[in-house]
């Protein structure tokens, strides 16, 4: 084990070389490493990697040999000769083909937020986001890093679509909201997060005919509810460039109902529904555009409705959970915006005017948060309030 001075060492080591762990996968992801081993009908050594890849052998090797030490590949040798195989990890999160995949997400990681985070010291300093430096971009404009060209755009809704593929389900069940038939998801390039619901939804449910989705990205969601809803007609709502990309790289084979409308969240007219989706939203904004979003979005809810908050939540005294307090960072380095504990977005919901708050510890990496539009008092509310 070594003394308490090497473990103390090695764990600094540990720490300073994380970077380097983080472009292994990134290089192994962009190269296509697991997907050529994916498609493989056996393990493959150097030579054929690097004749289906068109890298190096040198380097090949290298990158090869720190993947199973990352317990990423595994190695079996034959006749002095090294073979190499995808782990169940790299199956099911790092192959392309996989429903789990979170390869796009990796690739908008490695070109867009590990820019960024080279600027960290200098984002501490100034308290603001780092796009000037990172990308010639005004802090200003939070997403136009993001969305720098169309292919870096694509990369970001489908790695957001792959997020939610993973975490989606039990943000979805954290609460019961079959009470709500009329639902909006203004979750930005967040669609994919809905699917879990619709296959869990209870019979009620059913009648519902008109779903919008907005800031809807690439369609997923309104794909998945007319399939389970065979009279539903979805509207997806997204700023013009993304509902360009949106109807430019994905198929809407049911084109008729489903329709796009161009707007911004903090400007055009919300619709009319049961239940608001923020999700993964407040995280990128300061105190007031939330308080600002949040307070549209009460004038427009119906009376009895509610808005269902995704974030990664922070402990109550702010030491953890480690990952949210890391992605608490990457807001400062990317956006105007920060991670929040259960108090502070409560006081921003109740300040919107949504009371009855309550959250839910998923156990995952985002945890859900419901508040509601208060119904007007009397006795007929009271009733109706009973009902919900």
């Amino acid at each position: 084990m070594g003394s308490a001075e090497d473990r103390a060492y090695q764990a600094l080591c540990d720490c300073a070389h994380g970077f380097m762990v983080s472009q292994v996968v990134f290089a192994a992801c962009e190269l296509g490493v697991f997907d050529v081993l994916a498609e493989a009908p056996g393990p493959l050594d150097v030579g054929a990697v690097v004749m289906r890849l068109g890298t190096s052998s040198h380097g090949t090797e290298l990158l090869l040999d720190a993947c199973v030490s990352l317990k990423l590949l595994t190695l079996e040798t034959r006749s002095g000769k090294a073979f190499y195989s995808n782990t169940e990890l790299a199956s099911t999160y790092l192959s392309s083909p996989s429903p789990k995949s979170q390869r796009h997400m990796l690739l908008y990681m490695a070109r867009t937020t590990y820019r960024c985070w080279g600027h960290l010291a200098e984002a501490v300093r100034e308290g603001k986001n780092q796009y000037q430096k990172a990308f010639g971009v005004p802090s200003h404009d939070l997403f136009t890093a993001i969305y720098r060209s169309e292919g870096e755009q694509l990369q970001f809704m489908r790695g957001l679509q792959e997020v939610w593929s993973i975490s989606g389900r039990s943000v979805m069940t954290a609460f019961d909201l079959s009470p709500f038939p009329l639902i909006c998801d203004l979750g930005g390039e967040r669609l994919t997060l809905m699917s879990e619901l619709w296959r869990r939804a209870s019979p009620r449910l059913l009648r519902v005919h008109a779903v919008c989705p907005l800031v809807g990205g690439s369609g997923a969601l309104a794909k998945e509810c007319i399939s389970v809803y065979p009279d539903a007609k979805v509207t997806v709502f997204d700023i013009p460039d993304v509902v360009r990309v949106a109807k430019t790289h994905f198929d809407f084979p049911e084109e008729g109902r489903i329709s796009f409308q161009e707007g911004d969240f903090f400007q055009d007219r919300l619709p009319e529904a049961d239940l608001y989706i923020l999700a993964r939203v407040l995280h990128d904004w300061a105190d007031a555009k939330c308080l600002a979003l949040l307070a549209r979005i009460h004038r427009v809810c119906r009376p009895g409705g509610g808005v269902l908050v995704v974030e990664s939540v922070l402990d109550e005294d702010r030491r953890g959970p480690r990952t949210t307090l890391l992605f608490s960072l990457n807001m400062l380095l990317q956006t105007e915006g920060r991670e929040r504990t259960p108090g502070q977005y409560h006081t921003l919901l109740a300040a919107a005017g949504f009371g009855d708050f309550r959250l839910r510890r998923t156990g995952s990496v985002y945890d859900a948060m419901l508040a509601r539009k208060l119904l007007p008092l009397g006795p007929a509310a009271s009733v109706k309030s009973q009902q919900l």
